[in-house]
């Protein structure tokens, strides 16, 4: 899995990342950690989560104070970063 990051007629990529999960009871694999290239970012917390027919959005307070939307594609199994906000300095 190479990351990747580009930017093409006016619009960014989503970036694959590896992505550390905890199973809930349920079996639903939630993000507790995960590497941005050779950084490794905790999940302090889950701050929103949501589904779509074949995916699952988390909203992620990280480690290093910014927030991260990590997007699962449940059928290929893949994490993706979907968006980034940096935090209060």
């Amino acid at each position: 899995m190479t990351p990747r990051y580009a930017v093409a007629a006016g619009y960014r990529r989503l970036m694959t990342i590896r992505v550390e999960c905890y199973a809930g009871y349920r079996g639903e694999q939630e993000p507790i950690a995960f590497w941005l290239g050779g950084r490794r970012l905790e999940a302090r917390a889950i701050v929103d989560r949501w589904a779509g027919p074949a995916q699952r959005w988390f909203r992620v307070d990280a480690g290093d104070g910014h927030l991260y939307v990590l997007r699962h594609d449940e059928a290929k199994g893949e994490w993706e970063l979907a968006a980034f906000t940096r935090g209060a300095a």
